[in-house]
């Protein structure tokens, strides 16, 4: 019996064993598949952020809200029902000018510098033109329509860049935003290094203690949204206008508005991953301490730390490190060495935000107060410069953005 069922003995197990190495295969392959599919950076660095089921509550705030209704079947109604809730914001259209500076081609349509003429006698008024393309599509319309809602809700802060109306009675639909005089704050650095820089005729140089009067400010538009349980996301010198009197203005608030909007964020959005926070690196739950350590941390962006390093240096954020080992070299605990032009009070700063553990990080108040007691000691004479010349293109390959971000003064809403 055995001489004559010994091909089954053999031959059966080594099926049944050979048909769960296979499925197993399978099943590693596709868990694989999808963790890279989660955490491969995209190109030049930058990274899929993850739906806000990976928010934290402090930064989902309300969540769910819709701005335009959905019931709307077609442009023209949706325009229709919306023009009421948008009635008290409408800039007649003829105050606008026909003469159209192009800054920025972005992703929802072309974004211009005009001016508008307004009040009586009319006085013309330099305003940043955002225009949704078309043809498009009702998605599309609604999403740019509550994008201007969201200004709405927000209302005026001096250090948000606050939307002067918009144009929604028909298409092409326009959102008129403020014009900020200097533009963002990585082209203002960028010209400060090349000793070029003028405001009103004389040259402008920075110095240690209005460092400190940026960074304030930028915390206060941090407080401002985390009282409206919001979170930037992108703190970044790109994303900061300068005024002639070096008020910031803080601008790039599409995260804050799918959270706020939506209760996510749109996972097909890209964030560079050199401004991400560990805990959002790691995928896990975001909150305003993910602004707080972006905040000064020296990443090509505004904060403390990057004006410490980059005024006057203007270098992009870990030049040694390429963006898809950021996450093992901070694993590490490796952090950038204080450079010659930084005192040590500001690199103690910079520190405490780039703590591990969010929860260790300092709270808005608490850095606010650290930054006011800093700026009574710092230096308001020496002025911060370097010689050499920023390449942008250079810049982007290390920091891991595109150079199309930073070849405009306004970030996209």
């Amino acid at each position: 019996v055995i001489r004559e069922q010994q091909y089954e003995i053999i031959i059966i197990p080594t099926l049944l064993v050979g048909t769960f190495f296979i499925l197993l295969g399978v099943i590693l392959w596709l868990f694989i598949k999808g963790q890279r599919a989660q955490q491969s950076p995209g190109p030049q660095g930058v990274a899929h952020v993850p739906p806000s089921g990976n928010l934290s509550q402090e930064a989902a705030g309300p969540g769910g809200t819709v701005f335009v209704p959905l019931e709307e079947t077609s442009v023209e109604s949706l325009l229709q029902t919306s023009a009421k809730v948008l009635a008290k914001l409408q800039v007649p259209r003829e105050q606008l000018s026909e003469a159209l500076e192009q800054i920025h081609s972005g992703s929802y349509g072309a974004i211009y510098r005009t001016t508008i003429h307004t009040g009586s006698p009319a006085k013309p008024k330099s305003v940043v033109l955002k225009t949704l393309k078309e043809p498009t599509g009702l998605q599309e319309v609604q999403d740019f329509l509550g994008r201007i809602q969201f200004y709405q809700y927000l209302g005026k802060h001096k250090n948000l860049v606050h939307l002067e109306g918009c144009c929604t009675d028909r298409l092409p639909l326009y959102m008129v935003l403020e014009d900020v005089a200097q533009g963002d704050l990585l082209s203002f650095l960028w010209t400060c290094r090349r000793d070029v820089m003028t405001m009103d005729g004389l040259p402008y140089d920075l110095t240690e203690k209005q460092i400190y009067h940026i960074g304030k400010q930028v915390l206060l538009a941090l407080e401002f949204l985390q009282e409206k349980r919001l979170f930037h996301g992108d703190v970044a010198a790109r994303n900061i206008l300068i005024q002639c009197d070096l008020t910031a203005k803080l601008c790039g608030l599409g995260l804050a508005y799918e959270v706020h909007s939506r209760g996510a964020i749109s996972s097909s959005r890209v964030v560079p991953l050199k401004w991400l926070a560990p805990e959002r690196l790691l995928l896990k739950p975001a909150g305003i301490k993910g602004d707080m350590y972006g905040l000064f941390l020296p990443r090509g962006t505004l904060k403390l730390s990057y004006l410490s390093l980059s005024i006057p240096t203007g270098a992009p954020p870990y030049p040694e490190v390429p963006p898809t080992n950021i996450l093992q070299h901070l694993q590490r605990g490796q952090i950038m060495e204080r450079p010659s032009s930084c005192t040590h009070t500001m690199y103690g700063l910079m520190k405490s935000c780039w703590r591990w553990s969010e929860d260790s990080r300092p709270s808005l108040r608490k850095l606010h107060s650290c930054l006011e007691t800093a700026a009574q000691s710092a230096n308001d004479k020496a002025v911060l410069q370097v010689p050499e010349l920023v390449v942008p293109e250079l810049y982007a390959a290390v920091a891991g953005i595109s150079v199309e971000s930073i070849s405009y003064c306004y970030s996209i809403l």
